[in-house]
């Protein structure tokens, strides 16, 4: 039985992908295993029941757009724009000989995004509001601190969040002890004692270099330390949890797909930190990692595309808090409207508009398209 013939709201009639790549802001960006000179993302729109529906993905988006138009594009037409669920296991499906994890959950993403902010428009709801808030805003932190910044720019960063009134900062390490240690002495000094002060290897070092940064990294009061080791080495993120100073945090999981992935790295115990981006898996496996997260007792951190995903987040109980990341800001700021409210550190959903409340300005856009 198909959508169709079961709704009595409406179907998915149409469904659109568009590519685009950023330049970054001023050369090229770099963190412990990755070096990077613009930001491409996919963005799909999905329109039904007289709506139409936005959401969108950070990642190779020519090849992101293809996948959605050969095979995940058919998996949802005509089929019940409320049965979420249902659309969710068939594009999940569809990607059986493609490849889940990686490009074709983040494709399937940028979709069930769009799919729920459909649903709310039809519905003349807030996502936020149709999800439900277990809080009005959410806490955010300044995220950036490139390895290849100079110190200037390096401090300057530090000080605009500051000045805005964030009040925990993360920074990319990567480079080697000694350089690390060096970098993050210099932005203690810089945010002064008061400041939660974070750092990210992506995945740069062994279990034993990590380690021994760990030890380094003590005197700074450093209070969370992101992927020290590969994220898919979960014997070693445990390791490395078991072993932390008082008050460092592990955190990992913002490459996770779907409820297998999150419940596999929460099992492990290799995390006190869980990390989610609905970009990678979706609003509907966003909120199964928060469902596992209350299982476990994890508390959940959002990575990345603030915009698109503070009407998510309200709805986790055990939310910690959002990535501020300078380059998916900058971005949202610079080509999408979101009506979405900054203030004092936290970042409020709008809940005077249907959906998420996102939306492409499409004549800023235009100039960044593949």
């Amino acid at each position: 039985m198909t959508g169709q013939q079961g709704s009595r709201i409406g179907h998915v009639e149409t469904v659109t992908a568009r590519a685009y790549r950023v330049p970054t802001e001023s050369g090229p960006e770099a963190d412990g295993t990755l070096v990077w000179n613009a930001t491409e993302f996919v963005v799909v729109e999905i329109s039904g029941a007289g709506h139409t529906g936005l959401g969108y993905s950070y990642t190779s988006a020519g090849a992101a757009r293809a996948l959605i138009e050969s095979r995940l594009a058919d998996a949802i037409l005509r089929e019940d724009i409320f049965d979420l669920p249902r659309l969710w296991l068939r594009m999940n499906d569809a990607l059986r000989n493609a490849g889940r994890p990686g490009l074709g959950s983040m494709a399937v993403s940028a979709l069930d995004q769009a799919l729920w902010d459909l649903k709310s428009r039809v519905l003349q709801v807030p996502l936020a509001l149709l999800l439900g808030r277990a809080q009005s805003c959410l806490p955010v932190y300044g995220s950036g601190g490139f390895v290849n910044s100079d110190d200037d720019t390096l401090c300057g960063q530090l000080r605009s969040w500051l000045n805005s009134g964030i009040t925990a900062v993360k920074i990319k390490i990567g480079s080697g002890l000694s350089e690390d240690v060096r970098r993050v002495a210099l932005a203690r000094q810089t945010i002064g004692g008061s400041v939660e002060l974070m750092v990210d290897a992506n995945g740069a070092y062994d279990a034993r270099g990590a380690l021994a940064l760990m030890e380094h990294l003590q005197p700074f009061r450093v209070s969370w330390f992101e992927e020290p080791v590969s994220s898919d080495n979960l014997a070693a993120l445990r390791w490395l949890r078991n072993r932390s100073p008082a008050g460092m945090a592990i955190a990992a999981g913002e490459y996770g797909w779907g409820s297998e992935y999150f419940h596999r790295m929460l099992a492990h115990e290799a995390v006190d930190v869980l990390q989610a981006d609905a970009t990678r898996c979706g609003v509907t496996g966003f909120l199964q990692a928060a469902t596992l997260c209350n299982a476990f007792s994890v508390p959940l951190s959002i990575h990345c595309a603030p915009a698109i995903q503070v009407s998510v987040g309200v709805a986790v109980p055990l939310l910690k808090h959002l990535e501020y990341f300078h380059d998916h800001v900058r971005i949202e700021n610079l080509l999408f409207a979101s009506g979405n409210r900054f203030d004092a550190g936290h970042l409020y959903p709008n809940i005077e508009v249907p959906g998420h409340g996102v939306s492409l300005i499409d004549e800023q856009a235009d100039r960044y398209r593949i």
